[in-house]
C-alpha cells in the first residue's frame, strides 16, 4: 500500500491504474485491483481520532467505538474495489453533509469541553471533502467506462439497545429509485437472509425496518450519478459484543466469505439486467 495524494489517487483512477493506498493524511483508504462495474464501502469502519482533539473530548473511547462499525472494512476487504475511512465519525462524520459533518453533540451528550476553533473545524471538513472528491471520481470512471455501477454501502448498528426484535440485516432504501431497483434491492434483501452464522445466529433481513437510508454517502450518489445504485446494508453487531467490547473474529470471517460469493452474483445479475 502506497502513502499517496488525493491528487495522484484521482489521476490514478482517471488512468485506470490497479493500486492500494491511504490518503496522505492517513484519512481513507483505497484499494482497486480491478475496474469492474461495483465497489464497496466502509465509511465508518476507522477509529482514529487525531490527538490534538483527546484532552478537549467527553466522550471515552470506548462510547466513540461503540458508535463506529468497526470490521465493516474486513467485511468486504476481498473485493476489487474498497474504499473505507480511517478516523472516527467522532472527528467527522463522512455519512453526514459537510455543515452537519463535525458534532457539537453526540448521541444526546455532549462532544466537546470547549467548542472546536473554526481551524479545527476545517482540518476535518478538508478530509471530508478529499473523501468526496475521490468517491466522485471513482463513480464517474465506473458509470464512464460500464454504464450502469451498484455500491455497497457496508454498515453496522448496535442492535440490544432496541427495545423490539430487529433484523439481523437493514437496507436503507428511501433515497433511491425503488421504481427502477426495487427488484434489485429485494434480491439483495433475499441473499442476505439466506447468510449462515456461527453459534446459531438466526439471520432475518428487512428493507427499512431500524435505518431508511438516510445518509450522506448514499445521498451523495444517488444525487450525482443518474446510473449508480447505492445500497445502505446495516448489519447488527452480532459480531461483538456491543457493550464489553468483545470482538468475534469467527463471524467476521463467516460474513467475509458468505459475501464473497454472494455480493459479485448480485452486482453480476444486476450489471447483466442494466447494461443494454
Amino acid at each position: 500500500m502506497e502513502q499517496l495524494s488525493v491528487a495522484t489517487i484521482i489521476s490514478k483512477i482517471e488512468n485506470e491504474e490497479l493500486f492500494h493506498a491511504v490518503s496522505e493524511d492517513y484519512s481513507f483508504t483505497i484499494k482497486i485491483d480491478d475496474y469492474v462495474h461495483y465497489a464497496c464501502a466502509a465509511i465508518h469502519d476507522g477509529h482514529q481520532f487525531r490527538k490534538a482533539l483527546w484532552e478537549n473530548c467527553l466522550h471515552t473511547e470506548y462510547e466513540r467505538w461503540y458508535e463506529e462499525d468497526p470490521e465493516t472494512k474486513n467485511m468486504i476487504n476481498s473485493h476489487p474495489i474498497v474504499i473505507s475511512g480511517c478516523d472516527s465519525r467522532f472527528e467527522y462524520d463522512l455519512n453526514r453533509a459537510p455543515e452537519e459533518a463535525v458534532f457539537e453533540t453526540a448521541w444526546g451528550k455532549q462532544l466537546w469541553k470547549q467548542p472546536l476553533t473554526d481551524h479545527q473545524k476545517n482540518k476535518s471538513l478538508n478530509k471530508h471533502s478529499n473523501f468526496y472528491n475521490v468517491v466522485h471520481a471513482l463513480v464517474t470512471k465506473l458509470e464512464e467506462k460500464f454504464g450502469v455501477c451498484i455500491v455497497y454501502d457496508m454498515h453496522s448498528y448496535n442492535w440490544k439497545r432496541w427495545d423490539r426484535e430487529v433484523p439481523t440485516w437493514n437496507l436503507g432504501t428511501s433515497n433511491v429509485d425503488n421504481d427502477r431497483f426495487g427488484s434489485d434491492i429485494e434480491l439483495w434483501r433475499l441473499s442476505l437472509s439466506e447468510i449462515t452464522f456461527p453459534h446459531d445466529i438466526i439471520s432475518t433481513s428487512k428493507i427499512n425496518n431500524t435505518f431508511q437510508g438516510n445518509g450522506y454517502f448514499l445521498k451523495y450518489i444517488t444525487n450525482n450519478f443518474k446510473n449508480t445504485l447505492v445500497l445502505a446494508t446495516e448489519i447488527a453487531k452480532i459480531y461483538c459484543d456491543e457493550y464489553d467490547q468483545i470482538l468475534y473474529p469467527e463471524v467476521v470471517s463467516s460474513v467475509e466469505k458468505q459475501l464473497r460469493k454472494r455480493l459479485p452474483e448480485h452486482a453480476a445479475n444486476f450489471y447483466k439486467k442494466y447494461n443494454l
